[in-house]
């Protein structure tokens, strides 16, 4: 079987792109543990999406495989996140009761986030449709190339521990693990560059 070919998207892309991260996160420990129900999953995980990887899409760094089976929204050294809308999705979509929870993993987060400039891959997903045919692997190879050229370290939280070899297989190593009250088990990983 032919390789996926990776291409950059541009902003025209980015429904197509969350699309992809909705459908690929749909049974994530994570993602379902803050929304447990389908509705507010939906309602809320293209937000969230956005509000994580938006800005890769003005910076070059959003690639796609093949018919959108498989999409990465990294962030360049010195380009974030956007932090209010992640506080605002969180705070009108998430149960109240969970609400502190959440804040202490974001809490948390902050603390394994490298201090140097980074590459940063917010989220990575491929269409369930299309998993084990290597879309995951041509994503991760293409930008760990980048981040190698720069000479500059990669940094992801895998919120699924189906996902930790994969990491570890494109050079990630664990930092430890973020846990807190009910929520599964989020785990920082650093990659060095080559």
């Amino acid at each position: 079987m032919k390789s996926p070919t990776v291409r950059v998207m541009d902003a025209a892309d980015e429904d197509s792109a969350v699309e992809i991260i909705v459908l690929a996160f749909a049974a994530d420990p994570m993602a379902r543990w803050t929304w447990p129900h389908a509705h507010p999953y939906l309602a809320a995980m293209p937000r969230m999406a956005r509000a994580f990887g938006r800005r890769a899409f003005s910076n070059g760094s959003a690639f796609c495989t093949d018919g959108y089976a498989g999409t990465a929204l990294w962030l360049p050294p010195g380009v974030h996140s956007d932090e209010e809308e992640l506080g605002a999705v969180i705070e009108s979509t998430v149960e109240s009761s969970l609400a502190p929870e959440t804040a202490a993993i974001f809490e948390q987060m902050a603390t394994y986030h490298p201090t140097e400039p980074h590459w940063y891959l917010p989220l990575i997903g491929v269409d369930p449709a299309h998993q084990g045919e290597g879309h995951g692997d041509a994503l991760m190879a293409y930008a760990l190339a980048q981040c190698d050229r720069d000479h500059a370290p990669a940094y992801l939280e895998s919120s699924n521990p189906r996902n930790i070899s994969f990491c570890q297989r494109h050079g990630f190593e664990s930092l430890g693990a973020i846990q807190v009250g009910s929520s599964p088990t989020l785990i920082p990983m650093l990659r060095r560059p080559r």
